[in-house]
């Protein structure tokens, strides 16, 4: 399946592919603070409708994980890692989907904070 995202003010949008059947809620500092849901999709599922300029980043502690935001309306959108083989990965915040009803998803939680 398909779906379309953005930030608040659509300066960044993009398009996943994938089937969303659970979501994770990590309790590290900035995931905290954001709120943020996320699914975990190949990097290459996810396509920027926007241009990749357009992403401000943030990286913290082992400075791994790139944590993108829009600097006209601070949403986070999505971030970017490997995964443990190394494999790119995007980390989608499901509230960013459009009509999106994540109220019925798995929350899977993950404990940030202690590593």
């Amino acid at each position: 399946m398909n779906y379309n995202g953005s930030c608040h003010c659509g300066a960044i949008a993009f398009e996943v592919e994938g089937e969303v059947t659970q979501v994770m809620e990590c309790n590290c500092s900035i995931c905290s603070k954001k709120g943020s849901l996320l699914w975990f999709v190949p990097r290459a599922d996810l396509r920027l409708g926007t241009p990749e300029e357009g992403l401000s980043t943030y990286t913290f502690n082992k400075h791994a994980i790139k944590h993108h935001f829009c600097a006209t309306c601070g949403i986070h959108p999505f971030a970017e890692a490997a995964d443990p083989s190394g494999k790119p990965m995007a980390a989608v915040n499901v509230r960013c989907l459009d009509d999106f009803d994540f109220s019925s998803l798995p929350v899977k939680q993950f404990d940030g904070r202690s590593r």
